[in-house]
């Protein structure tokens, strides 16, 4: 259930509590928890998580009789704990109280979008119709991004007596949140302390791994009526208990304040004294909600995108979760864009080409953050080159999977559950990620005008991807064409050719067409600098004409496989077996995870004409027709708009969508050419995650990639916005299911730009500046100047 601005779950499913808990996480782009019971800890049932952006730890695990190693992002101690029970006047103590219990009538849970607070509701009723209505409000500050609270209230109904109360931070958590991964370790706190300081405020420290961060979670508790605590130290744990007076009609309430500083934070500390401090200087639950609330409504300001609707509520809590992993905060920090948000443990937290699908929603809206996310691929350019120099390339090699290093974190095995069995792991193959990155440089710059970050650490990272590019290509004197072989494309299910020796295929088009796009761009953008800068990088990385030359002839002769009219996903592709699709949908229903169900059967997804999401149609998500058919145009291929859409149709037949990243990429197609089909796929990236349509995978962590495509597919793919150094350039298309919307940008210094989109017509709005007019270019060709403080609305 749901409304504009909440998101209400009003009856207890065990079934769901691990969904309910990722999709109710709260956080601030510095940290986030999930949302969970706090009566509960880790089980079956419950998984309590507080996970800290860019706080990671390495151990080694024993897998099918071989050491592998993993990088894990850290599972912090839980913070939330609150254990209670019943001590009636007239009888004897009750069980200690939790969703699961029997005497539980009734369980509410409402997420508020608006001041990001979450709110869960029970009541408690005995054989005897003894009640206890106990209410937890939880918010992690968006305001101080060190500070997270959780207010806890118990009124009781027809007795009167004692609620005894422990409340604890328990640091005896491992990372144990993904069944997957149960063989791994997953211990990765240690080094535990805990105290007391005057005050009633608890603290504990760990380290997160045996060098690693150090971690300090100080919590004050306070009750109303003030009651004194009995305090118990343990080494991974601090108690504090209260007796806490109760009658009908009458409230009592505890209050957990947080204040979580690390080793890491910056200007450098001592950890334990300042969170102290912090948590001692906060204020009182009241006026601590209104200065988060009052965040927050900052924040919406400048990020809300508003869709009437049902698909405009869902959109809402996308951007909502997207809002609480990469907020103003996150500019701060040293940290990437995790897969799956901070609500979970799924991918290990590790930063994939997720910036990809992010970063255009923060391009328009939080420049800076954006920005920031670049920066930590550009701190992780000396990894890169290291990775590339190890294959004896020059230039940058971006790993698919990156975490705290940089270093290539993607595992070496990976445990099929419908099986059991653990298989070797090619995904480190998808080489293709490093263009993703110079792509996001490039699409941030044109977007926000930041020729200084593009000069700088922008070229250097664009420069050395396609210096790595050109070393990759290797020239293939009977096709008189470049070949890049080995690979993994976006796919992923095909990592082999049928009955290879080793592991790759060869020349997938959609990496060989986006290195193509890197080289020339590299190109471009040498011509672009400033005389100095470009003999500064010339001398860096010791570029000469012979090696741009090199570039230049790569650009145009990369091959692209072809066959019967329409673009190969890889080289001989299309020579692969048919797959029965409806034999195997009326056997197994859900087929998304083919390759798991084929590998389970004895067989491979490496022998059909199968694809797990996008992998060519991804050229046509981040390029506009008339770019894709320049970059084939400079290849030597025509690609005329009845072989594109033959491409699309052929994919579309042979794709299981088994990520939440197909639908969202097929819908944006789909929307864009007007297709039939266009609103089905729309509809499942919405769903993908409130819906939980991948089975089971949301309650480990959202899809952060799918959850910001889908807003900027209305943003930029409906209205066919693109922004850049002429102005705002418009081509809308309409979506019936969704006709009218407005959302509120940055362009080029001007704050709050807001555009709104009718039927048949689009509204640009300006907000009074200094700063001269935006210029809007139409579908018709026209250039219409929009001034500040003015409205101007065009019909299509």
């Amino acid at each position: 259930m749901s409304t504009g601005w909440t998101w209400i779950y009003d009856r207890y499913e065990p079934e769901r509590e691990r969904l309910v808990e990722s999709l109710c996480a709260l956080g601030n782009g510095r940290f986030a928890t999930r949302g969970s019971a706090p009566e509960c800890p880790a089980g079956a049932v419950h998984y309590p998580g507080t996970y800290l952006a860019g706080c990671y730890d390495r151990r080694t695990s024993t897998v099918a009789g071989r050491r592998v190693t993993n990088e894990d992002m850290v599972n912090l101690p839980n913070w939330t704990l609150l254990r209670y029970r019943c001590l009636p006047d007239d009888g004897p103590p009750g069980p200690w109280l939790t969703p699961d219990s029997a005497d539980l009538r009734h369980h509410h849970v409402r997420l508020d979008l608006r001041s990001g607070t979450l709110t869960r509701q029970m009541l408690f009723r005995d054989a005897r119709g003894r009640g206890l209505r106990v209410v937890h409000t939880r918010i992690v500050h968006m305001g101080d991004p060190h500070l997270a609270a959780q207010r806890s209230t118990f009124r009781a109904y027809g007795w009167s007596g004692v609620v005894e109360v422990k409340a604890v931070i328990d640091g005896a958590v491992t990372n144990a949140g993904v069944q997957r991964y149960r063989n791994l370790e997953g211990r990765h706190l240690n080094g535990h302390l805990s105290g007391f300081e005057s005050g009633g405020t608890a603290w504990l420290t760990c380290r997160a791994g045996d060098d690693g961060t150090r971690l300090v979670l100080a919590v004050r508790t306070v009750t109303t009526p003030p009651v004194p605590a009995a305090q118990t130290a343990t080494p991974t744990a601090s108690v504090q208990a209260f007796r806490l007076p109760v009658a009908p009609r009458h409230t009592v309430s505890v209050v957990k304040t947080l204040a979580l500083r690390t080793s890491a934070d910056r200007p450098a500390g001592d950890p334990r004294a300042e969170a102290c401090a912090a948590v001692a200087r906060a204020s009182a639950f009241p006026r601590f909600l209104a200065a988060h609330a009052a965040a927050w409504r900052r924040l919406w300001e400048q990020g809300e995108l508003h869709v009437p609707g049902a698909a405009g509520r869902i959109l809402r809590l996308h951007v909502f979760h997207v809002l609480q992993t990469l907020s103003p905060h996150t500019a701060d920090l040293d940290a990437g864009v995790p897969a799956r948000g901070l609500h979970g443990e799924a991918y290990r937290g590790h930063v994939f080409w997720d910036e990809l699908f992010v970063l255009p929603y923060l391009n328009l809206h939080f420049p800076e953050v954006a920005r920031a996310l670049l920066m930590y691929r550009h701190r992780r350019l000396p990894a890169a080159r290291a990775t590339a120099r190890d294959l004896g390339a020059p230039g940058a090699l971006y790993p698919w999977q990156s975490a705290g290093s940089g270093q290539e974190e993607t595992q070496e095995l990976h445990l099929n559950p419908r099986s059991g069995r653990w298989l070797p792991d090619h995904s480190r193959l998808q080489r293709h990620v490093g263009s993703a990155v110079a792509y996001d440089v490039w699409r941030y710059a044109q977007t926000t005008g930041d020729r200084a970050f593009l000069h700088s650490a922008g070229a250097e990272i664009i420069l050395e991807v396609a210096r790595y590019w050109a070393w990759a290509a290797r020239y293939d004197a009977d096709l008189r064409r470049y070949r890049i072989r080995g690979v993994v494309g976006p796919d992923e299910y095909h990592d082999a050719y049928p009955g290879a020796g080793g592991p790759g295929i060869d020349d997938n088009a959609y990496t060989n067409a986006t290195a193509a796009w890197v080289l020339t761009r590299g190109l471009a953008l040498l011509d672009e600098l400033p005389a100095a800068r470009r003999a500064e990088l010339a001398q860096d990385l010791s570029l000469d004409t012979e090696e741009l030359a090199r570039w230049d002839e790569v650009s145009r002769r990369l091959h692209i496989p072809f066959h019967h009219g329409v673009i190969d996903q890889f080289e001989g592709y299309g020579d692969l077996e048919e797959l029965d699709w409806e034999g195997y949908r009326a056997r197994y229903g859900d087929i998304r995870r083919l390759d798991r169900i084929l590998e389970a059967e004895g067989d491979t997804v490496n022998r059909y004409q199968a694809t797990k999401q996008a992998d060519t149609l991804m050229l046509g998500y981040l390029f506009r027709p008339r770019e894709l058919n320049e970059l084939f145009a400079r290849l030597g291929y025509r690609l005329d708009a009845s072989t594109w859409r033959a491409t699309e149709a052929y994919c579309l037949h042979r794709t299981s969508h088994g990520s939440t990243l197909s639908s969202l990429v097929h819908g944006w197609l789909s929307a864009r050419d007007m297709g039939a089909d266009a609103w089905r796929y729309c509809r499942d990236a919405l769903l993908g995650d409130v819906a939980d349509l991948q089975g089971g995978t949301t309650g480990e962590g959202i899809h952060l990639g799918a959850m910001a495509g889908t807003v900027d597919l209305v943003e930029r793919g409906i209205t066919g916005l693109e922004a850049g150094p002429e102005g705002l350039r418009v081509k809308p298309v309409p979506l019936a299911q969704i006709p009218r919307f407005s959302f509120t940008i940055c362009f080029r210094g001007h704050q709050g730009v807001r555009v709104r989109v009718l039927p048949g017509r689009l509204a640009v709005r300006v907000p009074e500046s200094p700063r001269g007019p935006v210029p809007v270019l139409l579908p018709d060709g026209r250039r219409i100047c929009v001034t500040p403080g003015e409205e101007r609305w065009f019909r299509l």
